[in-house]
């Protein structure tokens, strides 16, 4: 009996392999394609975004504080006087729709950005000291633009603080030098993508025709 035994285990059948895929594996080359593809997605996001939060809504604005430009638009910051001549052309449900557009489009469109630039620098550089420090600005845009956001909507609130309003100034001017520096770094890292790109077909096509 032991010995029959014995010999049905060793004629048991080996175990299958698993079936592999091919249609699941995907080489560097397809997964570069794919990020591509995401980015582009991602930065035509990011320019409606723009369109609508900067150029349309908050210039719309202006025509509920007797055309007072908006905080969000002083790229050299602002003053108490005109945080004052703001609150007063403002009335509460005007101060409330500038504070629904920083909850709305005013989050969306730093934290688009700012993935975007790190999703680019991401694909086309190395790792190392370079990618964190490209990584580090929109990421530093994407908070001081949100902390801008909630400054800016508590000068509505309250009496007027002269501190309150030097601090917002401060994080307007600094969102604006941030926000240029991000696209800085978005256009830069797309450009010589595309610049080494183009070489490395430039010289496949010359070593093809040789």
């Amino acid at each position: 009996m032991a010995k029959s035994r014995k010999s049905k285990q060793y004629n048991r059948p080996a175990p299958a392999a698993p079936i592999v895929n091919p249609s699941t594996e995907r080489t560097p080359e397809q997964a570069q394609g794919n990020g591509n593809l995401v980015l582009v997605a991602g930065v035509g996001a990011v320019i409606l975004l723009f369109w609508y939060y900067h150029l349309l809504t908050l210039n719309q604005m202006t025509d509920l504080s007797n055309g007072l430009m908006m905080p969000d638009q002083m790229i050299g910051g602002y003053s108490v006087e005109h945080i004052e001549a703001l609150r007063a052309a403002m009335d509460p449900n005007a101060a409330g729709q500038l504070n629904y557009l920083h909850k709305t489009a005013g989050i969306l469109f730093p934290l688009f950005l700012a993935l975007v630039t790190m999703l680019a620098v991401n694909l086309n550089t190395s790792r190392g000291p370079v990618r964190w420090v490209l990584w580090a600005v929109p990421m530093l845009f994407a908070v001081i633009d949100v902390w801008e956001n909630r400054a800016i909507d508590a000068l509505f609130n309250g009496p007027v603080d002269p501190a309150a309003v030097a601090l917002a100034s401060t994080l307007t001017t600094t969102r604006w030098i941030l926000l240029f520096a991000t696209v800085a770094i978005l256009v830069g890292v797309l450009v010589a993508s595309f610049i080494r790109t183009f070489r490395e077909k430039w010289e496949a096509s010359k070593q093809g025709l040789l």
